[in-house]
This record gives structure tokens, C-alpha cells and sequence, in this order.
């Protein structure tokens, strides 16, 4: 089973790495950076962090990291992405030239949904399960534009925010998918100070075996 401390790998080849790994050990989880295939092997749970999603990916391609990461998926290890790790965890995707993806959650994500970095913005997000609204940070974000019939809405954006261009219209958008032992945000929850997210992921580890 799970030990009391699982270990969860968070991809270390861009994003906010360190910003995870600091929530995950504040929800009392082993964290620890991933940068190989063979650090995959005794992992009880994966998070794919924010960042730029076609630069992680070509890295993962150059460090041959993309085929164990899709059995890792398959194989059912629980996989956490943050923003750039949303993308990388759709099957389908829009708002720009297609790029190399790991798949495994039924949904459609736009890239840079709200617009440029200049755009970015901060808000409140009502999130099942999680009580209280959680401020959300969105940076060059992608939106979910549909999901399949076995992944679960967990977050829209509220009908009020800052107010930019950027947003308008976007009342309503998916920012947060679960699917079985899959979970991913457009918003940035590791750069929050806020770790109910975390908690939640960690939450999704009790129980099972280790690979």
C-alpha cells in the first residue's frame, strides 16, 4: 500500500519545479525531482508542473521520457498537471500547431486561451471538494474547451475577475479536469501558498500499490 509518506516525482526539465515540490512536502508527501526514466520506477504518484508546455516537451522527447510517461499513465500511477502539464495531459488540443502529448485525459484544451503574458490575471475559483473559493493564478493559460463523458469538471471561472480583455467572455471556462487518477488545473497552484490542491492529489494516492 501507499506508504505514509508517498513519493511523488514532480518533471524536472521546466516550469516550477521547486514550487511544487515544496507544496508537496508541506501536505507531507516525499517529493522528489524527476529527470530520467528509470527515476519513474518506484514513484507513487507524478506531478507535471506549469511552465512552457512545447519546450517540456521537446525535452521529455530528448530525454526519452515520452513513452515511459504514457505507460506510467496507463499503468494508472496518479499524474498531477499544473498549466503546462494540463496540456501535456489532453488528448486533444487547439489554439496553436499540435505538439507531442501524453494523453490520457478525454478533453479538449485551447493554449494561451486567455492571451499573451500580459494577460495574465488572479481569481477566485470555486473548486469541488475544496471548500472555500481558491485564489487561482493564470499565466498564458490554456481553457478547457470539452470533455469526455468519464472526466469530471471540478472548476470553472467565475462570471467576475479583473475585468481585462482577456477575459471577456471567458465566464464559465473549465480549469480544473479529474479523470480517475488523473488531475489538472489551468491555473498555477503552486505558486499560491495555498496547498488544498496538493492535498487533494495526495489524497488520490491512498490506497495504492506502488509500481
Amino acid at each position: 500500500m501507499t506508504p505514509a509518506r508517498p513519493r511523488v516525482g514532480v518533471l524536472a526539465l521546466q516550469g516550477d519545479v521547486r514550487e511544487h515540490l515544496r507544496a508537496l512536502s508541506a501536505v507531507g508527501a516525499d517529493g522528489r525531482a524527476v529527470r530520467r526514466a528509470e527515476q519513474l520506477d518506484d514513484l507513487d504518484g507524478l506531478v507535471i508542473p506549469g511552465g512552457e508546455s512545447t519546450t517540456i516537451g521537446k525535452l521529455a522527447a530528448t530525454f526519452g521520457l515520452f513513452e515511459p510517461l504514457r505507460e506510467c499513465v496507463r499503468e494508472g500511477l496518479p499524474v498531477f498537471g499544473s498549466c503546462a502539464g494540463m496540456i501535456l495531459l489532453a488528448e486533444r488540443m487547439t489554439g496553436g500547431p499540435d505538439q507531442p502529448r501524453i494523453g490520457g485525459l478525454d478533453m479538449t484544451v485551447r493554449r494561451n486561451a486567455f492571451g499573451r503574458q500580459v494577460d495574465s490575471f488572479e481569481g477566485p475559483v470555486a473548486f469541488a471538494g475544496l471548500g472555500d473559493p481558491f485564489h487561482a493564478v493564470f499565466i498564458r493559460a490554456p481553457w478547457v474547451e470539452e470533455v469526455g463523458p468519464a472526466a469530471e469538471v471540478l472548476a470553472r471561472l467565475g462570471a467576475s475577475g479583473p475585468g481585462s480583455d482577456a477575459e471577456a467572455g471567458s465566464a464559465g471556462r473549465i480549469v480544473a479536469v479529474r479523470q480517475g487518477h488523473l488531475l489538472a488545473t489551468a491555473f498555477h497552484p503552486e505558486l499560491t501558498g495555498d496547498v488544498r490542491v496538493h492535498r487533494l492529489f495526495v489524497e488520490m494516492l491512498k490506497g495504492r500499490r506502488t509500481r
